[in-house]
């Protein structure tokens, strides 16, 4: 790319700098009725300011190593696990019944269930990509898909 390329420059202008690591420590701790990522003793917010805290001990420590694994700047694109948490915190757990309804909507059309009967290729690509997660979900979560 050019340096007077108005797109790049565009795109290179949008990007907000990343926050400087502003914590000597991360880790996971027991809080209320969850586990919290801690950072310096504090729990950390998610960006709608709530807390980060989630049920199992296992989420909090794989959150609190991305946190840990930041060096000068801290990059969200860098931790996956917390940005996930983050939206289902602030975005999902707060209007349970309009996910749940934005999510039925789409049932009908679900590739994992609902399949194609032929050509006999795109069946065979949707059962090699499909039939482990069915598998999985059947046997780790009880839950078989039909």
């Amino acid at each position: 790319m050019s340096a007077d390329d108005p797109i790049a420059t565009a795109q290179r202008l949008m990007k907000r700098p990343l926050p400087r690591r502003f914590y000597a420590k991360a880790a996971a701790a027991p809080h209320g009725d969850g586990w919290a990522v801690l950072l310096d003793g504090k729990v950390a917010r998610t960006p709608a300011r709530g807390a980060l805290v989630v049920d199992r001990a296992a989420i909090a420590e794989a959150m609190a190593a991305e946190w840990d694994a930041q060096r000068d700047l801290v990059d969200p694109g860098a931790m996956p696990m917390t940005r996930l948490v983050n939206s289902a915190l602030d975005r999902v757990a707060g209007d349970m019944d309009a996910v749940r309804t934005e999510i039925a909507k789409y049932a009908a059309s679900d590739l994992v269930c609902y399949r194609a009967e032929d050509p006999e290729s795109l069946v065979a690509a949707q059962a090699e990509a499909w039939d482990p997660l069915v598998d999985w979900a059947r046997a780790t979560l009880g839950a078989p898909l039909v």
